[in-house]
């Protein structure tokens, strides 16, 4: 899917210098620049989206995912038609989302930009197919968590079908939970992309609610 992103990004990015030059004058009186509708929510995380089964595995670098509910838990992949991965997971109706981090941030672009029908992604040695627990698709076992999805229903989007799905297993490195069973994914060293860059997550500023926390 990245090099259809990177495409993508190329020129939104054209467009954008554009925009910027002939919205410069009324920028100076607003203070911000109108552009086009594009994709312009920054950053997110390129998953590492693993399918197909143990005998036949797959790699896809996902950058259109999220969270859309949480009862039930569910997920979503945005993935072009035209690739690879779109045809096994719409056979099996089955996939597992593997965060990445700084160590995996090579093969997580290496198999954004390569195609599963030409090279076995899973020859690398960066990463190794490990069964999961509840789907036929395999688990990534170098990566910190690992979400296994079954497909609820696919909504055909123009460029892109999204898959949207549910969570039936979450699967933690051990090293990440603590002795209360607290998991510390910040410890993980997880990355982000923006505008064709990857990012390492930097420091702490916050936990959700500090705003409105009494102060002791």
């Amino acid at each position: 899917m990245l090099i259809y992103y990177y495409e993508d990004q190329q020129h939104q990015n054209m467009m954008l210098h554009t925009e910027l030059r002939n919205h410069r004058k009324g920028a100076d009186k607003l203070g911000k620049v109108t552009w086009k509708p594009g994709t312009m929510l920054y950053p997110i995380p390129p998953v590492m989206v693993s399918c197909g089964t143990m005998e036949r595995p797959n790699v896809i670098t996902v950058a259109w995912t999220g969270i859309v509910n949480s009862d039930p838990a569910m997920t979503y992949i945005s993935i072009r038609p035209e690739r690879y991965s779109h045809e096994l997971i719409t056979a099996s109706s089955e996939f597992v989302i593997n965060l990445t981090t700084e160590a995996l941030i090579w093969t997580a672009d290496y198999c954004g930009v390569k195609s599963g029908r030409d090279i076995d992604k899973f020859a690398l040695p960066s990463i190794t197919a490990i069964p999961a627990s509840e789907v036929s698709a395999p688990m990534i076992e170098e990566s910190p968590l690992s979400l296994e999805c079954r497909v609820d229903r696919i909504l055909r989007l123009g460029t892109h079908d999204m898959f949207l799905s549910k969570i039936v297993a979450v699967n933690a490195d051990e090293k990440l939970i603590d002795s209360n069973g607290r998991l510390h994914l910040e410890k993980a060293r997880l990355v982000a992309t923006s505008h064709g860059k990857y990012f390492s997550l930097g420091k702490q500023l916050g936990t959700f609610g500090y705003s409105v926390k009494k102060k002791k």
